[in-house]
């Protein structure tokens, strides 16, 4: 599908830690860290899920499903039954239109190059390209990352070449040649079992541009209405070699695959094509970084180790299906998280699951929608049910895991309440034990578009108003950093921007006492955590309004917000609104824990104008900064090259016409969260609103 790259580019999610980053309430900012996690979480998983379902009973096939012929070590799945059928329905939907636009042309084709370049690293190193991929599937295309053996991770790549097997054969013979051209050693081939055919198998050089510069193998067999491809040969053989009649401790056989497979059953409408897919999170995230590690060993802690030990593999694997062209959507999917409650506990008791992982609790509620002070043309608005009692007495062992010492969170907490140059406060009874469980999360962007331009507001319900606004004042009233500014009555915290800031010489006077080395230690820890935390937030600004707390990323947003009265200037009243929340509700048409809303329009603008102008890598967004950290090079001070070449990209005003608005929900289950939602065309879609330049920076 023409431009899917881009998302690799300019959106995702941002997955942070309870101590990955502040949200402006500096001595109880674990708080907002950790629900920027779970909301982050909550809202990107709904645009990645799959899911399982059966194929139609009539479609003619080379072999059985692909999850009966994968094993059940498989760590990750995606599969389409039909290739030519569910690209026939993407075309048919806006976001096909737009990728055949004229006005689309030189960029598409320039993507289809820069990916075909990329190839060398993924697809080419195998020998394939994207255009025989688009030729030879006659049915069913999956791919899978198995975990043969611990620390092994193979990607295998299984074609149903039914009536296309002449174009396989030259297909192959291409990669043979090609192959031969990048100098590889062919290897002594593998006999495939049962099938009286032989997996080629090529060795190829080092490549300096892999993290971890080890060689590579390409196996690769072709069998009568089949091709398969991958790069460990045993694996390959062992795919081949039960095509025939599957195998019996296979990938449908996992409890979680089949949890996924009987929620989503009857949410595909017959000889429809979906896109499916399947993820075992932690274990392929084990696996991922086991078979791939990284040349020099990076510091700081491992999440992936952490989060195992803190519970989170309670989470045993998601998947749905998304179905594009369905009916009145252009976009339909449906997905479960599956976690279920441990052996011995009961479904949505408090203790479920372990240790930190008890701060998954999302509960239930009668109605989940945006406040009357949300304004009217926001980018995108979501709101979750969390309990938050239940995250901070969740966080102590995550906290202290993450550091790497035990009772560092007991050491903050009575810190922050007995320091006596400290706020002095008691962050569970007189913050914690304040706030509901609604957390809410706000978008946009400001004009004329820029590096510094999204904005975010995080709203966290509020019981007891005044407790929360007077442990905020207490907190923020010992910060240097924060300064006090009056709107409307609110007193609002604003952080100074002292990025442009002249430094201090510090000079040593003989004779006085130095400070113990501990200290200096100590200081440069606080250094570090307090510029992290301004790179994530360098504006944010805070106040308690409307019976919540509200953490904005930038004042002039937060401003905006507490000057929505309700009524025809809020989302609620807005008419693309109300078209949406209706057919989440047919979704879910009972309680629910989250519900979300978007204009696509909106939300991927900002990102658009950074690519086209090649400033992703300097945008201060949070997605801009998760992009930085996880395609970078991980130096301090460096800027990365953005990888997608964006500069044929045409002037959005020509393009806007295909983004429609986006829906989703969810809904807490006895085994983990189901969760589904929409994307409406652009008809449905309220016009733009103009918007204003920002006043100042630190706005």
């Amino acid at each position: 599908m023409h431009g899917s790259s881009i998302v690799g580019e300019g959106l995702g999610c941002v997955v942070t830690t309870p101590t990955g980053g502040a949200m402006g309430v500096r001595c109880s900012s674990w708080v907002g860290r950790a629900l920027l996690a779970a909301v982050a979480v909550l809202v990107a998983v709904p645009g990645l899920i799959v899911a399982t379902v059966g194929r139609a009973e009539d479609r003619a096939t080379a072999f059985p499903p692909s999850e009966q012929v994968f094993p059940a070590t498989t760590r990750l799945w995606c599969s389409m039954p039909d290739v030519h059928g569910l690209k026939e329905a993407f075309d048919r939907t806006e976001y096909g239109q737009l990728a055949k636009d004229p006005v689309m042309k030189p960029f598409v084709d320039s993507l289809r190059g820069q990916i075909r370049d990329a190839g060398s690293q993924r697809l080419a190193r195998i020998g394939l390209t994207l255009e025989d991929l688009e030729t030879i599937p006659g049915g069913e295309l999956a791919l899978a990352a198995i975990e043969p053996q611990p620390g092994v991770l193979a990607t295998v790549l299984l074609v149903d070449t039914t009536g296309h097997e002449a174009e396989t054969t030259r297909i192959v013979e291409h990669v043979m040649q090609r192959l031969d051209e990048k100098k590889a050693t062919r290897l002594p081939a593998v006999p495939v079992t049962g099938a009286g055919e032989t997996v080629s198998v090529f060795q190829l050089a080092a490549d300096p541009r892999e993290p971890s510069n080890r060689p590579r193998q390409v196996a690769i067999v072709q069998l009568p209405h089949a091709l398969v491809v991958g790069d460990h040969p045993a694996v390959v053989a062992q795919t081949a070699g039960t095509l025939s009649a599957g195998r019996a401790d296979n990938l449908a056989s996992l409890t979680a695959f089949q949890a996924v497979a009987d929620r989503c059953a009857g949410k595909v409408p017959a000889n429809s094509d979906p896109l499916r897919w399947f993820v075992d999170p932690l274990g392929f995230a084990k696996a991922y970084q086991a078979a791939n590690p990284p040349r020099e060993k990076k510091k700081g802690p491992d999440y992936v180790t952490i989060l195992g030990r803190q519970g989170f593999d309670a989470v045993r694997g998601l998947g749905g299906v998304v179905l594009f062209d369905d009916g009145p959507y252009q976009l339909r999917h449906h997905a479960l998280v599956y976690a279920p409650p441990l052996p011995g506990r009961k479904p949505f008791a408090p203790d479920r699951f372990n240790l930190a992982a008890r701060m998954l609790e999302f509960p239930n509620a009668e109605a989940v929608e945006p406040p009357q002070w949300v304004p009217r043309d926001v980018s995108s608005w979501v709101a979750v049910q969390w309990d938050m009692r239940a995250a901070f007495n969740s966080a102590e062992s995550l906290v202290d895991d993450v550091v790497g010492e035990k009772g560092v969170f007991d050491d903050v907490i009575a810190s922050l309440k007995e320091d006596p140059d400290g706020p002095q406060i008691d962050i569970e009874q007189e913050l914690v034990n304040c706030l509901g469980r609604r957390v809410s999360v706000v978008s946009d962007y400001a004009a004329p578009i820029g590096v510094d331009s999204e904005r975010l507001v995080i709203a966290i319900e509020a019981t007891d108003e005044a407790s929360v606004r007077a442990a905020v004042a207490k907190s923020m009233s010992t910060d240097r950093d924060m300064r006090k500014v009056e709107f409307d009555g609110h007193m609002i915290w604003e952080q100074i921007d002292r990025s442009d800031a002249i430094p201090q010489l510090e000079i040593e006077t003989p004779g006085l006492a130095r400070r113990h080395a501990d200290d200096e230690d100590d200081d440069r820890g606080r250094r570090r955590i307090r510029e992290r935390e301004e790179k994530l937030l360098p504006h944010s600004a805070v106040t308690v309004a409307k019976g919540h707390l509200l953490i904005a990323s930038h004042r002039d947003f937060l401003e905006r917000v507490l000057s929505t009265s309700g009524d025809v200037e809020s989302l609620a009243q807005a008419a693309d609104y109300a078209t949406v929340a209706a057919e989440v509700g047919r979704l879910f048409p009972g309680s629910i824990a989250l519900r979300s809303f978007g204009r696509t329009d909106r939300t991927v603008r900002p990102t658009y104008e950074m690519l086209r102008r090649g400033e992703m890598p300097k945008s201060k967004s949070l997605m801009g900064q998760f992009l930085n950290t996880l395609l970078g090079d991980g130096k301090e001070g460096t800027t990365r090259k953005q990888r997608i070449d964006g500069s044929t990209l045409p002037e959005f005003e020509t393009i806007q016409r295909y983004f429609g608005t986006v829906g989703t929900g969810m809904e807490a289950v006895e085994n983990g969260w189901y969760i589904a939602g929409v994307a409406l065309r652009s008809a449905d879609r309220e016009p733009e609103v103009a918007r204003g330049p920002v006043s100042s920076v630190g706005r």
